[in-house]
Parts: structure tokens; C-alpha cells; sequence
């Protein structure tokens, strides 16, 4: 890749991506000269397009011109349209070429390890109702335990508005109120239990009202989330006549570990003579499990028990070209290593379907792909929807002005290997090496799916920024340029806005996030999203969500 105001991604690119605001008459390379101004990360024609004439990116088309658009002219939302290439399943043997690993061999990292062989990057205790008439109950819960035990983050913003309050009825005046500093963040815990890394509580507007379908799912993600490496053990209420039934969890939790022997603890509200008495009884047996719980301590593990889920939100014009294929860097040190990755966001993997296909070790791989992508867009069209409706407007506003641009760059953050699977909502992981999961583009949405399925480490690259993180599995923030790091320090950490500017190789890049993964699956490196308590849980809803 060559460095400079614009550059082509692909050769096969008739496109180019300004890395700088480009003036009106700038010279952008030999024979092209900008006819107007190129804001940063938006994308250029570096031909001239007649109407209806493909446009390609990431050496995939793209996009289709809807006017005819002169050599250095902006392409826009008003001159371009969504268009994807066509994919008929797999087409050819994929020949990987493994990245060198020989520096990587001797990494590990500090993990809990479970009877079942998994080993976790942390070690929770979650609280989870199986339907919304319990969400009171687990407030409750909250309330009683996370401050009593230490995990509550202390509370800067009740300080600041009490002393708003005092500052007013002492009689001071609207301009001294805007003098009154807020009070400074501070997230440092008292915990009780030193090996318990939180208490996390998993609220939800599902369980009931649905199809039984619904209630399946719903299980099904949950029995993931109990199952999870990174859980200790489960607090879960019940009301008792909803549709998500204690049976068919525990169903879902044996179809995902025959033999689990986690504690599991389950209060059906309709079994007791009172709302106090069940919740008594699950602070006192929760609170005695935990002591239990605390016993694990971490213990080396090789760096082939990570399984990594990687993400994009909040995406900008430079996602595709520094963030996220430093994560598929990653992604595939990862993969050389014998560790796993999972593969998202299905609506963002639109354009680049054929060559997913290929990269399937079977054809029965490639087929099932083919099966969930031609359904899932289907249903959306049915209700006047599809994928390519997916970009937000940011995205827009920053150059991702079709679904396949935005899912061409997207499909970097997979890394090259080989496809060993292919999973449908909610499955967990099966295999090591990279598995394909079948979910919504929304990012909450995403990173719920990936933690049910077994990842317990995330990276979620961004360019605009976004507050999301997960509650059991640590999840980096990693940014795609410098600017979004710089304004927003408090959400970021890591950045690769370097490769825009000419100053490291993705390859360089990819190493060191592979050496702060290292680091956070050992506790010793906090994200930042951790450190807020941004401990998002959003089960889809199964239907036309993008």
C-alpha cells in the first residue's frame, strides 16, 4: 500500500480513499486531479463512470453509478447505489498462506481453568432472569450485593448534581453554578472476593409474549453465557409460568456441556410464600458460592485457549483500511497459533460472500453460509428491508455510503484462514480456528451473540467512537485513526491511526495487539470499557434486525 493524500486499496480498485482533506485542483496522482474537495476517509472515482458502470473497492464491486461521475469527482449517496457481487457457493481449494510465528510460540497468558477443559480470561458471577417480570428482582439483587461486596464503582455524578443542589440553595446564582467542577471518576473497588472479578447482572425484556421459538433462543443464549469460561457460576430467577422454562435451559446448558458441574442456582418466584423470602434465599446461596468460587486462581495457559470475537461499530471510511485488518492480523496469528476467532455481523459480510465461500473447508460449510446469508436478507426484503439498508448515517457521513463498502472493509477484521464453521444464533463455538456466526449488524446486538458462543476476548474496532463493552468478556476498543483516540481517551485503547499516516505496517500493528490481548486475558491490562462498567447485554430478537 502506498501512503499519500488518496490510495488505492486494492489494484484492481477504480476508487480511491482520500487519507487528508483533498482541496479542490490538488494533483492526487499522474493524470488525476480532484474537481472538488475530498474530505478525509471519503472515496474519489479514479475513472470516468458511466451510468450503471460497477464501481469496485477491496477488489469486490461495491457499488453501481446512478449518473455519470468524472475522474476525481466525490462519490456520494446521490451518484452511487448499493450493488454486491453474485456468489454460488464454493468455487475453489483456498490456500492459506500461514503468517510467520516462530516470535509468537512461547506466549501464554494467566487464565482460570473449568472442569471442562475451557479456560476463561476472567472469573464472573452473573445474575440473569429468565423473563422481564424478574427485573425488579434482579435490581433488587443489584442493589443488595454489588456495593455490600465491592463492585460497585463509586459515583461521581450523585456528588456533583448533590453539590449543584447545595451550590443553588445557598443562593448562588446560574453563572457560579457553571464554575462548580464535576467530581473526578475514580473506579477503584473494595472487593471481598479477590478472585471474583465482578458480579454481573443480566437484565433483558424478553422470556415471554413470544413465540416459543423466542423462549428457546433466549434459553439458549443464556445456557451460553452460564456455560461461559469466563462465568463461574449463575444466580437465575424465575417467575414460573413464562414461557422461558427453568426446563428448557437446563436442556440448552446439558446440549452444550453434557457434564456441567458449575453452581447453579435457580429461584422460582411462584415457589415461595413471599418475594422476600426468594430473594433471602438468593443472596444467602449466592453469597456462599461465591466463597467457593473465589478459590480459583489463574494459572499459565497457552495462548491457543483465546477465543477471540471481533467487531466493528461506529465505523468511519478508514475501519477497512487500518483497524480492522490490523485485528485480522491478529485474527490470524491467532489461528496460526491453534487459538479461535468468531466472525459476526452478517448483514456487514454482503459483497464479499464468494470469497468466504472458498475460504470454507467444505462445501457443506460454504452451503450453510450461502443457506443463513440468502435467508436472513430474504426476511428483511419481505419487510421492506435488506441489506442494503444497513449503513447508519454515520457510517454515510463518513464515506460507507453502500452495505458493501462498508462490509467489504468490515470482512478485513476476519483475518485470511480458512472457515473451519459456520454457526447459526446462538450456538456456541465448536472448533479452533475461525468460525463464521450468524448475527445482526447492530453492535450490542453482535458482541451478546459472540460471548454466548464461547469468545472471552473482544476487540471492537471504531472511527467515530461508541460506549458499548460486554458484562462477562473483556472487550478492547481499538480505533481506526489518531484524531478519535486523542478526543475520546477515556474510550480507546488501542490505535491504528499510524498506518494511515505511513508510520507502521499492519503486520507491526497486528504483533502488538496480539501483546495487549496477552496482557488483558491475563489481568493485567484493564480496557476501558471494563473500567466504565459498560457491561451491555442485547439478545436478538430473532427476525429482520440489520
Amino acid at each position: 500500500m502506498e501512503y499519500r493524500a488518496a490510495i488505492r486499496v486494492d489494484p484492481h480498485d477504480n476508487v480511491l480513499v482520500a487519507l487528508n482533506d483533498i482541496q479542490c485542483s490538488e494533483k492526487i496522482e499522474p493524470g488525476l486531479i480532484a474537481r472538488e474537495l475530498i474530505p478525509a476517509k471519503q472515496k474519489l472515482a479514479a475513472i470516468h463512470f458511466k451510468i450503471g458502470q460497477d464501481i469496485k473497492m477491496y477488489g469486490v464491486v461495491v457499488g453501481s453509478a446512478i449518473e455519470e461521475i468524472l475522474p476525481g469527482q466525490l462519490l456520494s449517496t446521490k451518484n452511487v447505489t448499493h450493488k454486491s457481487s453474485t456468489y454460488t457457493g464454493k468455487t475453489s481449494v483456498y490456500d492459506w498462506q500461514r503468517p510467520e510465528l516462530s516470535h509468537l510460540n512461547k506466549k501464554t497468558f494467566e487464565g482460570y481453568h473449568r472442569s471442562n477443559g475451557k479456560v476463561g480470561t476472567a472469573n464472573h458471577w452473573i445474575f440473569v432472569p429468565l423473563v422481564f417480570c424478574e427485573s425488579r428482582n434482579l435490581e433488587m439483587l443489584k442493589n443488595s450485593l454489588k456495593k455490600t461486596l465491592g463492585y460497585s464503582f463509586d459515583d461521581p455524578y450523585t456528588s456533583f448534581a448533590q453539590e449543584l443542589r447545595s451550590s443553588y440553595e445557598k443562593g448562588n446564582e446560574i453563572d457560579n453554578l457553571k464554575k462548580i467542577s464535576p467530581i473526578k471518576f475514580d473506579s477503584n473497588q473494595n472487593k471481598l472476593f479477590e478472585n471474583i472479578d465482578g458480579l454481573k447482572f443480566l437484565d433483558h425484556g424478553l422470556g415471554c409474549g413470544g413465540t416459543r421459538d423466542d423462549a428457546r433462543t433466549l434459553c439458549g443464549l443464556i445456557a451460553g453465557y452460564i456455560n461461559h469460561p469466563n462465568v463461574a457460576g449463575a444466580t437465575v430467577l424465575s417467575l414460573g409460568c413464562q414461557n422461558a422454562q427453568v426446563g428448557i435451559l437446563e436442556q440448552e446448558i446439558n446440549n452444550r456441556d453434557p457434564n456441567f458441574d458449575k453452581p447453579l442456582l435457580i429461584f422460582e418466584q411462584q415457589q415461595y410464600p413471599s418475594e422476600r423470602d426468594m430473594l433471602n434465599s438468593a443472596i444467602r446461596e449466592t453469597f456462599i458460592k461465591l466463597i467457593e468460587a473465589n478459590k480459583n486462581k489463574r494459572q499459565t495457559t497457552p495462548i491457543s485457549e483465546i477465543c477471540l470475537g471481533v467487531e466493528c461499530g461506529g465505523s468511519d471510511g478508514f475501519s477497512g483500511i487500518s483497524a480492522n485488518p490490523t485485528i485480522g492480523q491478529c485474527a490470524d496469528f491467532l489461528v496460526g497459533l491453534e487459538g479461535s476467532v468468531i466472525l459476526s455481523e452478517f448483514p456487514e459480510l454482503c459483497g464479499v460472500e464468494q470469497e468466504l465461500c472458498n475460504r470454507c473447508e467444505s462445501d457443506s460449510l460454504s452451503q450453510r453460509f450461502t443457506h443463513l446469508m440468502k435467508l436472513y436478507n430474504s426476511r428483511a426484503e419481505e419487510h421492506g428491508s435488506g441489506f442494503k439498508d444497513n449503513p447508519s448515517p454515520g457510517n454515510i457521513k463518513d464515506g460507507l455510503i453502500t452495505d458493501a463498502i462498508k462490509s467489504a472493509g468490515a470482512a478485513k477484521k476476519g483475518g485470511t484462514s480458512p472457515i473451519v464453521d459456520v454457526l447459526d444464533y446462538p450456538e456456541n463455538i465448536q472448533k479452533k480456528g475461525l468460525s463464521l456466526l450468524c448475527t445482526p449488524g447492530g453492535d450490542v446486538e453482535s458482541t451478546t451473540a459472540m460471548a454466548g458462543a464461547g469468545a472471552n476476548l473482544m476487540v471492537f474496532s471504531t472511527g467515530l467512537g461508541t460506549p458499548t463493552g460486554n458484562p462477562i468478556t473483556p472487550t478492547l476498543k481499538i480505533s481506526t485513526n489518531t484524531g478519535l483516540a486523542e478526543k475520546l481517551p477515556d474510550l480507546i485503547d488501542f490505535d491504528t491511526g499510524s498506518i494511515i499516516r505511513g508510520e507502521s505496517s499492519i503486520e507491526d500493528l497486528g504483533k502488538d495487539l496480539l501483546d495487549l490481548l496477552i496482557e488483558t486475558a491475563s489481568g493485567n491490562y484493564t480496557p476501558k470499557a471494563v473500567a466504565l462498567g459498560q457491561d451491555d447485554f442485547l439478545p436478538w430478537k430473532r427476525g429482520v434486525s440489520l
